[in-house]
């Protein structure tokens, strides 16, 4: 009786602590991810903000804007965006907690520790505090994780949830599609090696969550445009990142004698990148944008994919090694936005007010200084990942962090190549992925360092009781 007692006394008050802990982590991580916003005044912008929010209003579909995405926003301009951040961080957390906790990991105050380090030294918070895409890049990826090789260790619901998440983040950008189809891919081929890991069902689980993402945008896209069509402009895309390459000079001067090409009068006046050609004050608006040379430029990419095959390899492992190294946060955040502004202003102007007052419009913001911190985190994120995976691989090590770290790996490679080969290197497009490495690096750190965690590893696969 006596024993018990002191063992009641002994647990109400731990129990009462990791309670208040949990609650501590439920306010302080969201509130900290969106901490950028609250000290704009306003959701942060960026360059492709205005053409996502123009999707309800103008009816029509435009190169590399989701209608899906473009929806997303509408629904939340009735609270000048703040729903949409609220869902952002809110998700955040959600994806955050239940990838520690399908690894054994889930102590509030590791939850808490981990999502403070993420907030101080990568670009998560400006993520989640952006009216854009990029948040969802970086958190589908452990969402098909954790579906396709923890589905065993949450509930139905939670398998419902993290099923309808990773469609819509799917539907956002076709980038991110294309990463989480490759990592599908890469898992049916593992599967026969890794049949403790990875199972079929998972696999299905993973493949139909994207075709629904890509219905998702395809009836989007119906619905607003009365089109039954993709997100048209990848062709675009990758004739700009030609361009910057020079193999689009290469090809007009060699062909123009005898192709009557419309950008031939051109070929010595090219802009020397992508985005001056595509967004500046370039030919490409006299010659009618995407509308009047969409043609002529899928007919130049065919033709120098066939023609250069050497250069255009080289060019794409150049490019996607550059891209890996392209993680600096804020790109397209900072400076002037005019597409966007404009947006706002013709047809939302009850928010103009607050938009233009925000402190990102008066260039309060310094990445520079961010970035001496965010830069070498991120790079350091990504050789750890290669020292997980160079450590299994000596010790003959299969576990769930180890396979974490390979998915995060193949995810980061899988958008360095889609980014960096039809895109061109951009620190956005590394930014907004590659603080997964971090994430997996704290978790490898809390399972080495963490004692009450090393049996773990050992133990046979079981289900996890929602903790949080």
């Amino acid at each position: 009786m006596g024993d018990a007692g002191i063992s009641n006394t002994q647990i109400l008050p731990a129990r009462t602590v990791e309670t208040g802990s949990i609650w501590i982590a439920v306010v302080v991580i969201p509130l900290f991810l969106i901490a950028p916003a609250l000290w704009n005044g306003y959701p942060l912008l960026q360059w492709d903000t205005g053409g996502y929010l123009a999707r309800w209003y103008e009816g029509y579909l435009v190169p590399s804007r989701s209608t899906v995405f473009g929806l997303y926003l509408h629904f939340g301009e009735g609270s000048s965006f703040w729903l949409n951040l609220g869902f952002q961080a809110m998700s955040t957390l959600w994806i955050l907690q239940l990838s520690l906790r399908v690894l054994g990991l889930i102590q509030p105050l590791r939850l808490l520790w981990i999502g403070l380090l993420l907030i101080a030294t990568t670009a998560l918070p400006w993520l989640a505090s952006m009216l854009l895409t990029d948040i969802f890049a970086g958190l589908s990826v452990l969402a098909l994780f954790i579906l396709v090789t923890q589905a065993d260790r949450i509930t139905a619901l939670e398998k419902c949830a993290v099923f309808g998440f990773i469609a819509f983040a799917s539907a956002t950008h076709s980038a991110t599609l294309g990463v989480l189809l490759g990592l599908c891919c890469v898992g049916l081929v593992a599967r026969p090696f890794l049949r403790d890991r990875i199972t079929l069902a998972g696999l299905m689980q993973g493949g139909a969550s994207l075709v629904a993402g890509a219905a998702m945008l395809l009836g989007a896209n119906y619905a607003l445009s009365g089109q039954l069509a993709w997100t048209p402009g990848g062709v675009g895309v990758a004739f700009g990142r030609m361009l910057q390459d020079g193999i689009v000079a290469k090809y007009l001067n060699d062909h123009c004698p005898q192709l009557e090409l419309k950008l031939c009068p051109y070929r010595n006046e090219l802009p020397p990148t992508a985005d001056d050609f595509l967004w500046g004050n370039s030919m490409f608006n006299t010659l009618g944008r995407f509308e009047g040379l969409d043609n002529e430029m899928g007919y130049i990419v065919t033709h120098s994919l066939q023609e250069y095959p050497l250069w255009q390899a080289k060019a794409a492992v150049t490019a996607t090694v550059d891209q890996l190294l392209h993680v600096a946060t804020g790109e397209g955040t900072i400076g002037w936005l005019p597409h966007t502004y404009g947006i706002i202003d013709r047809y939302i102007p009850s928010q103009s007010k607050p938009m233009h007052a925000a402190h990102q419009q008066h260039w309060d913001i310094n990445f520079a200084l961010l970035n001496w911190l965010h830069v070498p985190v991120a790079l350091g994120s990504m050789l750890a990942m290669l020292a997980l995976l160079g450590h299994a691989i000596w010790r003959r090590r299969r576990d769930d962090v180890t396979l974490l770290a390979a998915t995060v790996t193949l995810a980061l490679l899988g958008n360095a190549a889609i980014c960096g080969v039809i895109s061109g290197p951009h620190d956005r497009y590394g930014a907004r992925i590659v603080w997964i490495a971090t994430f997996t690096a704290l978790i490898a750190a809390a399972r080495y360092f963490g004692g009450a965690d090393r049996d773990y590893a050992r133990r046979d696969r079981k289900s996890i009781t929602p903790a949080l």
